[in-house]
């Protein structure tokens, strides 16, 4: 198992995650935020930080979505 993925099942294991909150941590590690969310919590992100994973959360929906029709 990858340290990406390891990562992302102890925050799995902490509560119940929906799709778009498991994509949100899923974006946010790809970045390498999500070390400082799990510290200080969401608040803690820059609007710059919190635009981005918003954005690629956006973008992957929407490939999700043309890929589902």
């Amino acid at each position: 198992m990858s340290e990406k993925s390891t990562k992302i099942e102890k925050v799995k294991k902490e509560k119940v995650l929906t799709d778009s909150d498991m994509l949100k941590y899923e974006i946010a590690e790809e970045l390498g935020l999500l070390d400082k969310v799990r510290k200080t919590g969401w608040k803690s992100l820059t609007a710059k930080e919190s635009g981005r994973i918003g954005g690629l959360m956006n973008k992957r929906n929407r490939e999700k979505s043309q890929e589902e029709n």
